[in-house]
């Protein structure tokens, strides 16, 4: 929906630093998507990964514009998600760095759709691309699931800015 200029003038949008203070209140799974593209492994950290449709099976990734794996996504049109096990912290850390060689010396094998999946993960959904939109800063991909393993384990949580251990209440 587009919303006239003389709206969003009247609108006062809460300041960045305390949106991001207040939605660290929200914990949530910790993934690392994945893609290949032109012969070269993508890779980044994210917790803005969300269950869309179940029919079809469909599941959305917001992945940051600035960022190769966004550019890697669009071109290549699929990626893998890769839930994190509580032990995979170090994993999780080195793929939230940016321009390092995040795959050098990690268990992974490449999926059905030709992007890597990272081993001794908790789950692994290997998804094709079926819509790409624009919401602010980042891209959100759609993608429909073309395939999904799940392991046993619990996973790694990410709240208020730190990595954690899930516990049943």
């Amino acid at each position: 929906m587009n919303k006239s200029k003389e709206y969003q003038d009247l609108v006062s949008l809460v300041d960045q630093q305390q949106f991001k203070q207040v939605i660290g209140h929200f914990a949530s799974g910790v993934s690392i998507i994945t893609v290949s593209n032109n012969g070269v492994d993508f890779g980044i950290t994210a917790s803005a990964v969300c269950s869309v449709s179940v029919d079809p099976p469909m599941l959305l990734v917001c992945v940051n514009k600035s960022t190769g794996t966004c550019h890697a996504i669009s071109a290549a049109e699929s990626f893998t998600v890769n839930i994190v096990n509580e032990t995979q912290k170090e994993l999780a850390l080195r793929f939230a760095r940016a321009n390092t060689d995040k795959f050098d010396g990690v268990d992974f094998s490449y999926g059905e759709l030709g992007n890597p999946v990272l081993g001794q993960t908790l789950a692994t959904l290997e998804c094709r691309v079926v819509e790409e939109v624009t919401g602010g800063t980042h891209s959100v991909f759609l993608g429909e699931v073309q395939k999904a393993n799940a392991a046993d384990g619990d996973p790694l949580v990410y709240y208020r800015g730190k990595f954690g251990k899930f516990e049943e209440a």
